[in-house]
Parts: structure tokens; sequence; C-alpha cells
């Protein structure tokens, strides 16, 4: 069945892997970026290319407000909204005493924040629709014992979504609305130095190892799957 999705941080990377993935499937994106207005124009592009539906969308994602006004522009192109991807992050590779105040808060406000901001505009739609799927992407840390120094807001701010996804998973489902979290491991572009000899399937992940679990959540037969971590890490976000 046709959905339209709108996938937070989806102008370039992950989110525009996403983007055309489901744009293939038939599904109507709504490609929602900050300030990559370039990529994100060549992901509507290709997505627009390959016979594909989409549409450009930018919000800083830093009030209620540019919420409402996100979904409301969402709905007012596509005429619906049932699938919330929860994409967006900035991550930030200083150590906790190198990172400024203003970059700690980024870590916060580009995870957990972004996420609740597009998550309630979004609720009165999904809930609407009576087939809403939420699926909020973690990371390679989400599942593991403790954190690396590095980045600590931004992996913080994930297990911020975590603990959302657990929450509106039991309080949604009476809504029809599936709410999950997809956590990859370590991607052949993520922004990190971790050797390949130290990842458990011998290989870094792909873009298509997230797209299918997300295309599993996205159908029918996932009704009864909610409040899980998919990990798709091939055993690093699992491991000691």
């Amino acid at each position: 069945m046709r959905r339209t999705i709108l996938i937070t941080g989806s102008a370039k990377r992950l989110g525009a892997a996403l983007a055309k993935g489901l744009a293939a499937d038939g599904h109507r994106i709504a490609i929602h970026f900050r300030s990559s207005g370039r990529e994100a124009e060549e992901t509507r592009q290709g997505i627009a290319d390959a016979g594909g539906d989409a549409a450009l969308f930018q919000n800083p994602l830093a009030s209620l407000a540019d919420g409402e006004r996100l979904a409301q522009e969402i709905v007012g192109r596509f005429g619906g909204l049932d699938t919330l991807i929860n994409n967006a992050g900035t991550f930030n590779r200083k150590r906790f005493n190198e990172m400024t105040q203003e970059e700690w808060e980024i870590g916060f406000a580009s995870t957990a924040g972004a996420a609740f901001i597009a998550t309630r505009a979004a609720l009165p739609h999904l809930r609407a629709s009576g087939r809403g799927r939420i699926v909020n992407i973690g990371d390679s840390m989400t599942g593991r014992a403790g954190f690396a120094e590095p980045a600590m807001s931004y992996y913080i701010g994930k297990v911020g979504v975590w603990m959302m996804t657990q929450t509106l998973a039991a309080t949604e489902a009476r809504h029809k609305i599936t709410v999950n979290m997809i956590s990859p491991g370590v991607l052949e572009d993520s922004v990190c130095d971790t050797p390949i000899a130290e990842m458990p399937l011998g290989r870094y992940g792909t873009y298509e190892d997230v797209l299918h679990p997300i295309r599993f959540l996205l159908g029918d037969a996932s009704e009864a799957v909610t409040g899980s971590n998919l990990h798709v890490g091939g055993g690093w976000n699992i491991a000691p």
C-alpha cells in the first residue's frame, strides 16, 4: 500500500538513500532538510528522474511551531501523512572537554529535540490515517554498554529517542500506530575511524541493510511489531 513518508534529514547520505529506495517502492516522499538545499534538490531530482514522487521541505525543526508548519506543508502537498522516519542528527566527533556549549546542545537538539518536534506535529495525521508508522533511526552505540567519549551529546540524544520509541509504542498502539527503532552499525561512510577488523560481520554496514527492515516495518505484516529496536549492525551494536 502506498504511503506518504516524511524522512527528516533526508538531503544526503542515509536519509537520501532511504528516500530514493522508498520512492522506488512507490511511496510519496517528503524530503526534509535544514540547510543542505543543493543536496536535497539532487535527491529530489534523482527520485523524479526514476519516476518517483517527492517534494522538498526546508525546516529547522527548532520549535513546535516549526513542526506544525512542516506537517501542514506536507499535507497540503500530498493530501495526508501516515509515516514518519526520524533520521535527522548532527554528529560532532569532538571529545567531551573540547565541545562548546553550543555544540553540546546541538547534539540533543538535532536528535531527541528534532524527533520530539516532528513526532508531535505528525501524530494527529498518523492517527487519522489508521495505519500510522514511526521509525526512529538509532545509531551504532544504541544497545552497547556505555558510550564512546566523542560525540557524547549526540549519542545521549539517540538514547532519548529510544526512550521515546518505547513510550509512544505503548501509548499509540490504540491509534493503530507502530513505533520502532532501527539501529545501524558502522556504515561505509560513517564519520568514524573504526577499523573493519573490529566489525563482527567482517564488513561495514550498507544503506540497504537499513532499508530492508524499514520496508518490513511499513508493511501490514508488522502491525503487531512495536517498541522494538532492530539492530542492523552485524553484531557491532551489542558487542561488549
